[in-house]
């Protein structure tokens, strides 16, 4: 089927200014660009798509995320509108009503922040036990690197004031009775995960549909599934072989958690599609989130004491970790959010690079996630190690006055370093870390230019960038992290067509309107998946 788009503006993203007249497509490919009445003669039996003054330009590709975990958490109680305790018990009341839950399921809810509560209070299980003290239940803190259970959950996953703190996580307690308070943070938050995977009831097929809708209405058509389990590689995958996987997904499993064999299991879709699907390499995890307070600093968190984060792992696991990743030429995606962790990380990637075989350590675009507090001088390492900042730029917007209290002044604006990253000539992305954040790829990109948190503040005005360059980041910038720049990214003939329209030029509106611009449809492999009703 060929298809000609007219009649409107088409931002091909080559470079800035760059635009063409017509564009046409034909079995998913772009065959053509030029003017209209030239491809109306060289296609005559084209349908003709009349743009109507709307804007054309690529896909967006996401350059982190979990959406496996988005399909998990469809079906559960989003809790991100709540401004206290009170009615987050009554939503998770109506919740397991509305759902028929009995005490043999788990309610579960996400996406709370205690930034937004009163007094910055964190749930514990009294709050919970509010909820039902007959059935688990499990709230998971907006960051996702948090987590909160009541007396059942606790009990089914095994928690007692006996309990040791796992490496790299910590297990809340009341401070008179030493018993478990509900409060479960970084790996002591598998404590959990065990009972919600145990318990939870949900339809694959619907939760996947909804979170493919949610990624294609932002105009997402290429989706990353960070930290993948083999349940989740299964579960992709069977969707993917009966045709319901629609939004192509590169997926990471961990290093030192079987991400070599799970590799080995599925040779055919490693850094290749399948039906929409790839493993794309490795992933590490590193240290929290510096919202939390977990997140590994080199320097202490404003009004904390000595205390600055701390690692998920030790030394020798992320030195063995790269050496993996590196022996098997595999790309290495790995959380960092403090400064702390992106030493650990660039020690040791580069320890390992240098004592790399020649011949598959070249190329292979390593990438550090989140980048909230790297430095200058790891940047400026990173552009040795040809390794590319995934930068969760969202952060100035949603925590920007949360890391104003918890880092100070200087440290909070250059969070999400965007132009730092720019200057050196990094081939930075961006990303929303979803389910922590929607998948809204425009409100990254007004982050990204305008640096404007909750509250109003501007915060690291010299960190901002321009519409285009930001625009780059979530377009051909990350079609490169994922050895695609010859695929997707730009409007050009040979290119897959990935392609989104939008109400408004995002190059010609005024920077502040950038999160307004409305994506009218989304177009994956030629077909529309989305049209805005």
């Amino acid at each position: 089927m060929k298809k000609i788009y007219y009649n409107g503006t088409i931002l091909t993203m080559e470079a800035y200014g760059v635009y063409v007249q017509a564009l046409a497509t034909e079995d998913g490919t772009i065959v053509k660009t030029g003017s209209p009445e030239e491809l109306q003669t060289l296609y005559p039996d084209a349908e003709l798509v009349d743009l109507q003054g709307n804007t054309l330009m690529p896909g967006f590709i996401c350059g982190h995320g979990h959406i496996s975990m988005a399909v998990q958490m469809a079906q559960k109680k989003d809790l991100g509108h709540c401004t206290g305790f009170t009615q987050i018990v009554d939503e998770m009341k109506s919740y397991i009503q509305e759902n028929g839950y009995t005490k043999d399921d788990i309610a579960v809810g996400y996406n709370f922040d205690h930034n937004a509560m009163p007094g910055y209070a964190h749930l514990d299980k009294t709050v919970l036990n509010q909820v039902s003290e007959s059935m688990p239940v499990v709230v998971y803190n907006s960051s996702f690197h948090i987590a909160y259970a009541n007396d059942m959950a606790l009990a089914l996953g095994g928690v007692t004031a006996e309990t040791p703190d796992p490496m790299g996580g910590k297990f809340g307690h009341d401070a008179q009775t030493g018993e478990p308070n509900g409060y479960l943070e970084e790996t002591a938050l598998m404590a959990a995960h065990a009972v919600t995977e145990q318990r939870t009831k949900y339809d694959p097929d619907l939760s996947l549909q909804k979170a493919q809708e949610l990624y294609f209405s932002y105009g997402v058509t290429t989706a990353q599934d960070g930290a993948v389990s083999e349940s989740d590689i299964t579960l992709l995958r069977n969707a993917a072989a009966d045709g319901k996987l629609k939004i192509d997904v590169v997926a990471y499993p961990m290093v030192g958690n079987g991400a070599k064999e799970l590799c080995a299991q599925n040779p055919d879709c490693v850094e290749k599609y399948v039906n929409h699907y790839k493993i794309g390499g490795y992933k590490m995890f590193l240290d929290g989130s510096p919202q939390g307070k977990s997140a590994w600093l080199t320097m202490p968190y404003e009004n904390s004491g000595e205390y600055a984060g701390y690692p998920r792992i030790t030394d020798e696991d992320a030195e063995a970790y790269c050496k993996e990743a590196l022996a098997a030429g595999k790309q290495l995606l790995t959380h960092c959010n403090g400064d702390a962790a992106g030493d650990q990380l660039l020690k040791y990637y580069e320890k390992a690079y240098l004592q790399a075989p020649e011949g598959k350590k070249d190329n292979l675009r390593p990438v550090m996630i989140h980048c909230q507090t790297v430095r200058e001088d790891q940047l400026d390492k990173m552009v040795e190690l040809q390794m590319i900042p995934s930068i969760f730029v969202g952060h100035v917007f949603y925590w920007g006055d949360t890391h104003l209290r918890n880092l100070g002044q200087a440290r909070a604006e250059r969070i999400s370093p965007v132009r730092s990253a720019l200057k050196r000539g990094l081939i930075y992305n961006l990303h929303q870390d979803t389910p922590v954040t929607p998948p809204d790829m425009l409100h990254s990109v007004w982050c990204a230019v305008n640096r404007v948190t909750r509250d109003g503040v501007v915060l690291g005005k010299q960190q901002a960038v321009s519409t285009f360059e930001a625009l780059k980041g979530v377009t051909i910038h990350t079609a490169y992290q994922y050895f695609e720049e010859a695929q997707k990214g730009t409007l050009q003939e040979g290119k897959t067509a990935d392609m989104i329209i939008l109400d408004q030029n995002p190059l010609a509106v005024e920077p502040m309107t950038l999160k307004d611009i409305k994506v009218l449809e989304t177009i994956k492999d030629g077909v529309t998946v989305y049209t805005l009703s």
